[in-house]
């Protein structure tokens, strides 16, 4: 203000045009706790960086305890944070593992992820998810990406064969295989016994009189549905199915509802619907279960659907599924060892999981299963159940009327062949008088 009253064109001036730098500069501004660096601390503490790094990284040095009060107190107070990225670039070392997995709508690798999620945590990790959607593009745009970040290491659910993943393997990275096999071969897998689980599916159809069942599966198979489903074939095979009496059906895509779908389309079109069929996937018998709705064909009341997975939301949306349960609660902790043995410079191994059993049939047992019944036609069954000749005169016009009638419902529920079987104890009855 001059002597005129009026304010100075040279103040306003010097006031309005003062660089925001210089200002900051007279009176330090506090950064969000988010951007406070080692340089905040080091000014607000009037000591050198070097010397809050040391503090910061345990290394007090010479420091005295009033510097090393000062600077813990003012770390607090700013609500400093190490950088993650800078400490691993100058240590080569990271808290940050990446889950590479395909088609998280699929329920099993969402299980899967929260397993694995919740595991290294307790480690003191911490995840990054990334979806592939099954395409080895994406995969290997995702492992440079993570490697761009330095992670400690890839959890790789599903993984297919790409050139990034035969680079990332050839560096050493450490890495675990869940659910399918390394595509390249060997390196640490966690999953079930794929072929076991395959095999118990076909135990339980046999145990329920279903002596030709059918298996529904995707024309790209990966090595767990392919497993699940050699296991299968292989079971029914040895227990006296024959092997062309055994349908697989099979169609292409990434989407194992829709496979599930088209797959039961094209086995209706070719065979008509089995008795029972094993889905190498629940996903798959969801897809199976929505074309059976649409043919009329009652599920599980004319067609018994066996699925591998055993997801939780099955008892909401899939009561009619019988399912082989997978534990996928229990992969995170196997798969956190895997890595902490590759990390270590140790040995990795193939851990099978234990699948839960199917609840047993009932009035079946380890006989039944041992025993199965040979196939026989409608018109062998009828002498097991009641031979006219043994009955009373006045009984055999009802008797043959009833033959006719049970030939011709239970064509009605068999296929094209007539083919089918009687399981024991199951022998015979008598018609009363």
């Amino acid at each position: 203000m001059n002597r005129h009253g009026c304010i100075s064109r040279l103040r306003i001036r010097r006031v309005g045009a003062l660089p925001l730098g210089r200002v900051m500069t007279a009176k330090p501004a506090r950064s969000p706790k988010g951007g406070v660096s080692l340089a905040t601390v080091a000014r607000e503490t009037g000591v050198s960086v070097a010397t809050v790094s040391r503090i910061v990284n345990g290394k007090s040095g010479r420091a005295s305890p009033d510097t090393i009060a000062r600077v813990e107190q003012a770390i607090v107070r700013l609500g400093y944070r190490p950088n993650p990225v800078g400490r691993a670039l100058k240590r080569r070392a990271s808290r940050v593992v990446a889950m590479l997995a395909p088609n998280l709508d699929n329920p099993a690798m969402a299980a899967i992820a929260v397993s694995t999620e919740a595991a290294l945590r307790d480690a003191g990790y911490v995840m990054i998810l990334c979806d592939t959607h099954d395409r080895a593009d994406l995969q290997d745009d995702y492992l440079r990406a993570m490697r761009d970040q330095f992670v400690a290491g890839y959890v790789m659910v599903s993984a297919v064969a790409s050139a990034g993943l035969a680079d990332a393997l050839s560096r050493g990275d450490p890495m675990v295989f869940v659910a399918r096999r390394n595509p390249l071969g060997g390196g640490a897998h966690v999953g079930i016994d794929n072929r076991k689980a395959g095999a118990d599916a076909a135990d339980h159809l046999l145990a329920r009189g279903i002596h030709r069942p059918a298996v529904l599966m995707a024309t790209q198979n990966a090595s767990s549905t392919a497993e699940r489903a050699e296991g299968f074939v292989k079971r029914l095979v040895a227990r006296g199915v024959p092997e062309g009496d055994i349908r697989q059906a099979s169609a292409p895509g990434l989407s194992h509802i829709e496979i599930g779908y088209a797959a039961a389309k094209s086995l209706e079109e070719s065979f008509g619907w089995p008795d029972g069929a094993l889905c190498v996937s629940d996903m798959i018998a969801y897809g199976a279960y929505r074309r059976a709705t649409e043919a009329g064909i009652a599920i599980p009341e004319r067609c018994t659907l066996v699925g591998i997975d055993g997801n939780a939301i099955n008892h909401w949306i899939a009561p009619w599924l019988t399912s082989i349960r997978i534990p996928y609660e229990s992969f995170g902790r196997h798969i956190v060892a895997q890595l902490a043995s590759a990390w270590g410079g140790n040995a990795v191994a193939d851990v099978d999981v234990a699948h839960e059993p199917l609840p047993a049939v009932p009035g079946t047992g380890p006989s039944h299963l041992r025993h199965p019944a040979p196939p026989l036609t409608p018109s062998a069954i009828w002498p097991a159940l009641a031979k006219p000749s043994t009955a009373q005169p006045g009984c055999r016009a009802t008797l043959a009327r009833q033959k006719q009638l049970y030939v011709q419902s239970l064509r009605s529920h068999l296929p094209g062949d007539g083919t089918c079987a009687l399981t024991p104890p199951f022998q015979s009855f008598t018609i009363p008088n």
